[in-house]
């Protein structure tokens, strides 16, 4: 199943990332969206972080792109650490079940990790990102 996933801020017009992605399985529900695409970006980052150290230019496009969303570069790993699926979904889930993304399909926010999520081969999944602020009534 193909589908666009947009990663947004508030009070920015434009994306912050965005691509499209290529997951396993058709998902039923929220919670099962989630665990697809932090998989796949894991094993995503599990073959750049084990593949060759070669310094490969940066192509036109990808310096654009880069830009447009305000970080360019070559994606380098310097840890050495394998990442951890298991924890990596968790950490996902709890971030949404705290508040700290929600997730909007066809401009509608789906609200529910468990409730039937119906999605169509292209649609665009925006995953709205909150910044915590600090300071002022927390430091009293």
């Amino acid at each position: 199943m193909k589908l666009t996933a947009l990663v947004k801020s508030p009070g920015r017009k434009r994306g912050i990332a965005g691509r499209e992605l290529d997951l396993p399985g058709m998902p039923r529900t929220l919670r099962e969206l989630i665990e697809q695409i932090v998989q796949l970006t894991v094993s995503e980052y599990e073959e750049r972080r084990t593949g060759d150290d070669l310094l490969r230019a940066l192509t036109e496009q990808q310096i654009d792109s880069g830009a447009e969303n305000g970080k360019v570069g070559f994606k380098a790993i310097y840890g050495e650490k394998p990442a951890n699926k298991e924890s990596a979904v968790a950490a996902a889930l709890l971030g949404f079940e705290d508040g700290l993304y929600r997730v909007f399909l066809r401009r509608e926010e789906v609200t529910g990790l468990d409730a039937p999520l119906t999605l169509a081969d292209g649609d665009e999944v925006v995953f709205m990102r909150f910044t915590m602020l600090a300071g002022g009534l927390w430091g009293r």
